[in-house]
């Protein structure tokens, strides 16, 4: 109980952790207890904070700044008119007709699986019988979790228009009044809050070049493999090209995870015949071209964790806030990081002034 005590002394005597702690447990009471609430605000703020990254790119210019947001913003609707009218209607097509063909593709599964015993005699027509029920089991639940996902979305119409309306809004003027804004927030701390600002000042580089190099991977990867299946003339090619991009998000499990759809619907569609491997073949290099080129030219330096740091941070903030906490589960972990780098800074200071 005293080493407790003498712990608690120490950390509560600097001033400077007790701003930093207080700062963290506000903004976490505030997200926690009316983040579904504030979700527009909190995702306006995110994309404003990778946008003004091209804002301070044409500042440097000597734009004046009005004039580079006023850019930075029309190339955002731009995209997110096209995103909307072009790609939102291809994709809807896709998982319409994927879930159209569902039971097609598991009676082709089935199909094929029975035929395994004959070309490897290891396994058993037991055996292979219990794969395919679990296989119907799986997909009929699947089929169920769409269902009641289109049925709730219905439901949800409202808060898309929300979303679409207020959202450009609020990241033109996080933009436009950025310092405003910062210097408003500012003013609710105490004069000298140096440790938390040295601690923002890490988070925002290194999460902010993290989520960057992230988007444009997601892009590429996407691109490529979207190129790939549409040459070779896949099914669903850009459903499965989107997944794929999206999967470079999660670290180590991602690829794994969203591979298995993608073989599963060549194999249906072709068999192993040539085009099933050649088309598996460019798969796989755009993946080692991902993982030993994309990864090191975008993300070197950008953060600095364990692997096993980044899938328990993975693991922890998904399973709290679902996609976006995959999301930004690594730069989370670098909050963490520098918190506790700071934390330790200031004991080795105390204890070597003392």
């Amino acid at each position: 109980m005293e080493i407790f005590r003498q712990w608690l002394q120490t950390v509560f005597s600097d001033t400077q952790l007790v701003i930093l702690f207080l700062v963290l447990v506000v903004a976490c009471a505030i997200i926690l207890s009316v983040g579904n609430l504030l979700a527009p605000v909190l995702a306006s703020v995110v994309i404003s904070f990778l946008l003004e990254g091209l804002v301070r790119f044409l500042v440097t210019f000597r734009w004046p700044r009005l004039l580079a947001v006023g850019l930075v913003f029309g190339l955002f609707m731009l995209f997110l008119a096209v995103l909307i009218l072009a790609l939102v209607p291809l994709l809807v097509s896709q998982i319409t007709d994927l879930i159209d063909n569902i039971p097609w593709i598991v009676s082709k599964a089935q199909n094929a699986l029975t035929h395994l015993p004959r070309q490897y005699p290891i396994l058993t027509d037991a055996q292979v019988q219990t794969v395919v029920d679990s296989l119907t089991v799986q997909f009929s639940q699947y089929g169920q979790q769409v269902l009641a996902f289109s049925l709730s979305s219905v439901r949800s119409v409202f808060s898309f228009v929300v979303y679409m309306v207020l959202m450009p809004i609020m990241v033109f003027f996080f933009l436009k009044d950025k310092d405003v804004i910062l210097d408003w927030l500012s003013d609710f701390l105490p004069k000298d809050h140096t440790l938390a600002s040295k601690v923002w000042m890490d988070v925002k580089t290194q999460a902010g070049n993290y989520v960057r190099g992230r988007i444009w991977e997601v892009l590429i990867v996407w691109t490529a493999t979207y190129a790939c299946f549409l040459f070779f003339g896949l099914d669903y090619a850009m459903l499965l090209s989107l997944l794929v991009g999206l999967s470079v998000i999660i670290p180590y499990i991602g690829a794994v995870v969203v591979t298995a759809p993608v073989v599963i619907i060549a194999y249906i569609q072709w068999g192993f015949d040539a085009q099933f491997t050649w088309a598996m073949i460019v798969y796989f290099v755009i993946q080692v071209l991902d993982a030993n080129l994309l990864v090191p030219l975008l993300l070197s330096g950008a953060v600095n964790l364990h692997p096993i740091a980044s899938i328990t941070a993975i693991l922890v903030f998904g399973g709290i806030w679902g996609f976006w906490g995959v999301f930004f589960a690594i730069p989370l972990a670098s909050l963490m990081q520098s918190v506790l780098g700071a934390w330790k800074f200031r004991r080795m200071g105390a204890v070597a002034r003392s």
